[in-house]
């Protein structure tokens, strides 16, 4: 009875290292860290539709950070995220953030645009140029909608169909 006890403590023990093991290679694999190093941002944002915390940050298609938090401003119920970037990056105070979509049916993610300023955002700084979330639902909702506007109207400018000319008998 004592061997088999130690068997299947052992047994627990290897799946419990193996799903460890999983656990850490999926965390490095998807770009996601645990650091807390690097220069903290602010960004105001009108909506951020699907952006998780978590998401990446990137420039030129290059990830260098991530979405700390999100909190929404009780005053000007604007998405408020806290960036947390590379410390080597020195970005000018006229950066913009840009929420934008991975594709149809990807993730979001905020994308800096460096500008052109002389001055560069300390820590605890703020990103004031900011593009909201563009939301597709409601860019399919105003397509249907012109379309089906588009129809009615061409069909009340086109003049009914004269009556058919009766059969003789």
């Amino acid at each position: 009875m004592q061997k088999r006890s130690l068997a299947e403590v052992l047994t627990g023990a290897v799946v419990l290292v193996v799903a460890i093991a999983f656990l850490a290679y999926a965390v490095t694999g998807s770009g996601r860290a645990f650091t807390t190093s690097g220069i903290s941002l602010t960004a105001r944002f009108d909506r951020i539709d699907g952006l998780a915390q978590g998401a990446d940050i990137r420039i030129a298609g290059v990830k260098v950070g991530q979405v700390v938090s999100q909190r929404i401003d009780p005053e000007t119920f604007l998405a408020v995220l806290t960036l947390r970037v590379e410390e080597g990056l020195r970005l000018p105070t006229d950066t913009s953030a840009e929420i934008q979509s991975e594709g149809l049916l990807g993730g979001k993610y905020v994308a800096l645009v460096p500008g052109g300023s002389e001055r560069y955002l300390a820590n605890g700084g703020e990103i004031t140029i900011t593009q909201s979330a563009v939301s597709l639902e409601s860019l399919l909702g105003r397509f249907i909608f012109s379309v089906t506007e588009m129809n009615q109207q061409r069909d009340r400018e086109q003049p009914a169909p004269a009556p058919a000319p009766a059969a003789p008998q």
